[in-house]
């Protein structure tokens, strides 16, 4: 049997490549990362006429120069692992501009297939192209298709697999002018004779030695013999083209790939005489207007936590109901003793009080897709950028900061899109203040424990309104303090609207849910037992349990436990807010992970209740004399504010290469949660409310 297609899916950001990924490998995928990088790897398999093809998506990009990480890893792949082919996908309705990166394969001379996406979304607007002129003036085949609803999928393959077997080069041979070609025909000269061992085309180091690419240049300065004199010849070169041709030698080349794609595009595309009503413009007039935009975006922001709350109840009910049963079946079967009491308490109490939550957390998910496929998100960022501009963030700031409400790790990673170092880290101390997917549980537990169900929903959004709003006060107390300087402006992309599908719906939810459900599994099912472990020993002597009934003996050998006399230990830093020991072992455990709080506060109040009765937690929770709505609502406070996980902080002091920061940022939130929660909990006393 042959062996696989390697496929290279590239393409711009929002031009559907990841929906391309999807219509061609279904549920066939897996995630990685990149060697020796951070940059998510996917990757996927199909078989398609025969033939097996790997399927590799690499990172959007808009060129492949090396100014980010992700064209970086993109340019990596493609130079160095040299797939059989590239699928370039590019919007069919914004073609010009797409056509940018696909001019660089073809100066890579890299078998490539262009996958004229979104060809739909440009016949609306009046564009009608002309796919097979296209695929001869540039001399690499274009395949009109709507990855959205699977159109053109079958050709594309073919194509992919008929370049592939025939190692098929882009029939163009992209030229650069009198000027600039003399200088690389010199350079590429110098190169070859210079014995360099690259599996980079000699041309394509020229041209990346011409428009001054760091990268390369150490490359040949290592590698290269002679390599004094060539990168002597390349400043000249360089100096001289400015001279003569009034720009940067980057600029000159920049101009000649995008002449190459404009000019292509003015002959194979017409416009239609009478031009349609462009629905996409006349939907933004509303969604991202002036007045307009903020209060839309906030109303699709509550519309979303309702309809989590509300519809995830039923099913979190299910699914409450099941652990019940199980623990139930268990206390019932298992022997009196530590064993029953970690399989009651530790493992089933403390996973299964995080998995009762997934029903909301897929919820969430959907809304989430939802609004991202359709091109909505794009312009809550478009629609947040001025008042991000006002507290000194850059524009390009919402996008990791967007990330967070998933997961703050990656969105520390995404900092990497802002150029200036100020706005990185300052970005990197303000993304855990947007409430994760893992703190979504802890709100729903105490929500729905201490508020009405036609409350509960308002109070979730409440915390995450808070997020924001605190991550916008402390960027500004940061710029205006330790990070002074201008901010710089930022185009900001707006793709057309689409028609989210429901397989790519149900990927993107499968993929998030199954990553919160492997956590369970593994994280948090680690932690549930370390801590049972640390609330079960050591035990106390048997002289203190004497003359006890079965619940003060549970609360006894709870508080003579290591975990109790960590939570005694600090209780007096947290009685302030209303809080008790309990809580406090949970917040100590939450550093591990933000779910482990629910979990925690399940295997606390559990062990803390005598009998086997299993109970749900927030019946459990209501029960507690000192826990009132104020001290749930000022410890939902907390919870959004206090230290980041674990995992955000390794990965800040790895974006960052220095623990200052990760110090700073665990110090600085953690003060600022306690502030926070004592002012709910102070105010709130005194207005009466408990």
């Amino acid at each position: 049997m042959s062996r696989p297609i390697i496929v290279g899916l590239a393409g711009n950001p929002n031009a559907g490549k990841t929906t391309v990924f999807n219509a061609l490998t279904g549920a066939h995928q897996h995630v990685g990362n990149y060697p020796g990088v951070t940059v998510e790897k996917k990757e996927g398999i199909t078989t398609h006429a025969g033939r097996e093809l790997r399927i590799i998506d690499l990172p959007g990009t808009y060129s492949l120069t090396a100014y980010s990480i992700e064209e970086i890893v993109a340019r990596d792949f493609v130079v160095y692992e040299k797939p059989d082919v590239i699928i370039d996908v590019v919007d069919a309705s914004n073609l010009e501009r797409n056509l940018y990166l696909t001019t660089q394969f073809i100066e890579l001379e890299q078998p490539t297939v262009v996958a004229l996406n979104m060809i739909d979304v440009a016949e609306l607007s009046g564009k009608r192209i002309d796919h097979e002129l296209l695929s001869e003036l540039l001399g690499v085949p274009f395949v009109p298709c709507v990855a959205a609803r699977g159109q053109g999928m079958r050709q594309l393959l073919d194509e992919a697999i008929r370049v592939a077997d025939e190692h098929r080069k882009p029939a163009l041979h992209m030229r650069f002018g009198s000027e600039l070609e003399c200088h690389l025909d010199q350079i590429e000269a110098m190169l070859v004779a210079s014995g360099l061992h690259n599996d980079a085309a000699p041309r394509w180091l020229a041209i990346k030695l011409l428009e001054n690419d760091s990268r390369v240049r150490e490359m040949v300065a290592k590698q290269a013999t002679g390599a004094d004199e060539i990168l002597a010849a390349v400043d000249a070169a360089r100096a001289h083209i400015e001279r003569v041709v009034g720009d940067d030698a980057e600029v000159a080349i920049a101009d000649q790939r995008y002449g190459l794609a404009s000019g292509a595009v003015r002959q194979a595309m017409q416009h239609d005489q009478i031009r349609r009503i462009d629905w996409s413009d006349a939907v933004d007039r509303v969604l991202v207007d002036r007045v307009l935009g903020l209060p839309i975006f906030v109303l699709f922001m509550w519309l979303m936590f309702e309809m989590v709350f509300r519809l995830g109840g039923p099913p979190m009910e299910w699914v409450e109901a099941f652990f019940g049963t199980l623990a139930g079946y268990a206390a019932s079967v298992l022997p009196e003793g530590d064993l029953k009491s970690l399989i009651v308490d530790g493992i089933i109490g403390g996973v299964g009080g995080v998995l009762v939550f997934l029903p909301n957390i897929v919820l969430l998910f959907i809304a989430i897709s939802i609004l991202e496929d359709s091109g909505y998100m794009a312009r809550a960022a478009f629609v947040v950028d001025k008042v991000m501009h006002h507290v000194g963030l850059h524009g390009k700031s919402f996008i990791p900061m967007l990330i967070g409400f998933g997961c703050t790790v990656p969105a520390v990673l995404a900092t990497r899109t802002l150029d200036r170092e100020r706005d990185r880290i300052v970005t990197m101390m303000i993304v855990s203040f947007m409430s994760c997917g893992a703190r979504l549980p802890v709100y729903i537990l105490l929500a729905g424990a201490f508020f009405a169900p036609h409350i509960a929903g308002k109070v979730i959004f409440s915390i995450y309104a808070l997020g924001v709003a605190v991550a916008m006060l402390m960027a500004f107390v940061l710029r205006s303090t330790l990070f002074k300087g201008s901010t710089t402006p930022f185009v900001m992309e707006l793709p057309p609207y689409r028609l989210p599908t429901l397989r790519g719906i149900a990927i993107h939810v499968w993929e998030r849910a199954w990553h919160y459900i492997k956590k369970a599994g593994t994280v948090i099912l680690g932690f549930a037992i370390v801590m049972w472990v640390l609330m079960s020993y050591p035990k106390p002597p048997a002289d203190m349990l004497e003359g006890l009934d079965e619940a003060h003996q549970a609360t006894v050998a709870l508080e003579y436990s290591a975990a109790g006399r960590m939570g005694k230990a600090i209780e007096p830093a947290l009685r302030p807010l209303g809080f008790d020991w309990r809580i406090g072992v949970a917040l100590i455990a939450g550093f591990g992970a933000k779910e482990v709080v629910v979990s925690t506060l399940s295997t606390a109040y559990s062990m803390g209740e005598a009998g086997d009765e299993t109970e749900n937690l927030q019946a459990v929770l209501r029960k507690q004399p000192g826990l009132s709505p104020l001290v749930a609502y000022a410890l939902m406070v907390f919870v959004l504010l206090y230290v980041p996980c674990l995992g955000t902080i390794a990965v800040i002091y790895r974006e960052t290469g220095t623990w200052r920061w990760p110090a700073f940022s665990a110090a600085y939130t953690t003060v600022l949660a306690w502030i926070a929660a004592f002012i709910v909990h102070s105010v709130g006393s005194l207005l009466g409310y408990q």
